[in-house]
């Protein structure tokens, strides 16, 4: 006995039988079924129609001449549509239980074998059987096809160009030096100049390097939400806690924990922080059991904690704990050997992305490019050779193609005396946003590349 559940229809099912009462009868059950329904009576015009209609599962006759009965017809066809639609199942159906012919159907690909008089549970159940597969496979090869898209997207995300900079070279080194060990890195720098990829690099090149990393903007997570976040919580420990759920610590075991912006955190949290890394375990929000933690962790600021704890405004035993080493981010403007081959980088990157034919930036555009100051660092230069490609026209990218240079041809003066400090330039840089997007904090944001709520953070630092 076969017990059909009720579904909606869904698919196109396409019936081939020249005996016209069962293509009738077939026809009035798929429709039951598949939204769609194909009837032909010969097989000659299988070709055509999948390749006009996006068929889904195909229930083709064996038999088709007069007095014949060996079944090499539905065979032939068989393999005309395994070969021209290998994702498309097939069914098929005889009026002769040849277990011979139902062995040699399905080890040349068929899906199933249904013998004439049929049962209409039984067709039906094989149809939807058929429509299942047919549907795991399209859903695995979108699957695919996005872990692929994922996969090129991180390839060009995160490969690291080191560049010819003393300055890039010294940080390469480190690099290579800590990366296999387990010691605590705060990453400095200027806003954009690449401190996550850093970070990225380290994971990849530790013992960790096939776990997981988690990172965490820590300018984005308010006091209300820190514990919750980065230890988790038990159902009910507070109203919209309607499941249990594990924090950033937790979902970072055996990996690396990336705390990005920590200069943002403010002092009472710091402490709450300072235990967790001290004891190696959590507590969730409403529980008592501590659970112990296994990380790597690795911090990032563009702030000078030093400064801060000389103002009372970080604990030092919190900055003596995040930076066994510290690996600081030289600004792009004090290595401008390192623009172009970043430049030609992205270039590739966003070409690739957008279908673009542009390959080649020309001198005169790079003379531009490695005169201007880049108060933005990497990201202000992948942001603009985006947009360059995507405004191209032709095979290389000219001045013409680089929007900044119409308002913001300036690099930082030679002379001391004019030279902005690293808070002055990002007020400025953020006043300038706001007026270009009347105040949209989420186009203001996404322009700088930062969240919303370190956008809030600094404003408030700035008076904005």
């Amino acid at each position: 006995m076969y017990f059909i559940a009720i579904m909606t229809k869904k698919g196109t099912l396409l019936v081939v039988d020249d005996n016209k009462a069962i293509l009738n009868a077939v026809s009035l059950l798929g429709r039951s079924v598949f939204t769609k329904v194909i009837a032909l009576s010969s097989p000659n015009r299988i070709p055509s129609e999948m390749e006009q209609e996006s068929v889904d599962v195909v229930l083709l006759d064996m038999n088709f001449s007069a007095g014949i009965n060996s079944g090499n017809e539905g065979l032939y066809w068989l393999r005309r549509i395994i070969e021209s639609f290998p994702d498309t199942p097939v069914v098929l159906f005889t009026a002769y239980a040849d277990i011979n012919l139902a062995v040699t159907a399905v080890k040349e690909g068929a899906f199933d074998f249904v013998v004439k008089p049929f049962d209409n549970a039984k067709l039906t159940a094989t149809l939807l059987s058929a429509m299942q597969l047919r549907q795991s496979k399209t859903e695995v090869k979108q699957l695919r096809a996005h872990t692929n898209a994922l996969k090129e997207q991180l390839r060009w995300e995160y490969t690291l160009i080191w560049g010819d900079s003393p300055a890039m070279q010294r940080v390469h080194n480190i690099v290579k030096q800590v990366a296999a060990t387990d010691a605590n890195i705060l990453i400095t720098g200027e806003n954009g100049s690449g401190k996550e990829v850093i970070a990225r690099e380290l994971h990849r090149l530790s013992t960790r390097g096939k776990e997981v990393m988690v990172g965490v903007d820590m300018g984005a997570i308010s006091e209300t939400l820190f514990e919750s976040e980065l230890f988790g919580y038990l159902k009910g420990s507070f109203t919209d806690a309607r499941e249990d759920r594990a924090g950033k610590f937790e979902a970072a075991h055996k990996g690396t924990l990336f705390l990005d912006e920590i200069g943002n955190l403010s002092y009472p949290l710091q402490a709450k922080l300072l235990a967790t890394i001290q004891n190696r375990q959590i507590v969730r929000l409403g529980a008592t059991r501590p659970i112990p933690i296994d990380i790597r962790l690795i911090c990032a600021t563009n702030k000078n904690l030093r400064t801060l704890v000389s103002h009372g405004h970080f604990r030092e035993d919190l900055l003596y704990r995040i930076n066994t080493i510290e690996i600081t981010m030289p600004p792009l403007r004090d290595r401008k050997e390192d623009i172009i081959p970043l430049a030609q980088h992205f270039l590739m990157k966003y070409a690739a992305k957008y279908g673009r034919s542009v390959h080649v930036i020309d001198e005169v555009a790079q003379e531009k490019l490695c005169g201007y100051s880049w108060p933005g660092n990497v990201r202000e230069l992948e942001h603009t050779l985006e947009k360059a490609v995507i405004l191209s026209n032709g095979e290389r990218l000219t001045v013409s193609d680089f929007l900044f240079f119409a308002s913001s041809s300036h690099p930082l003066s030679a002379d001391p005396s004019n030279q902005m400090t690293l808070d002055e330039m990002e007020s400025q840089m953020i006043q300038k946003a706001l007026n270009q997007h009347k105040s949209n904090l989420s186009a203001v944001a996404q322009q700088l590349g930062i969240t919303r709520q370190t956008l809030y953070n600094k404003m408030k630092k700035f008076g904005l």
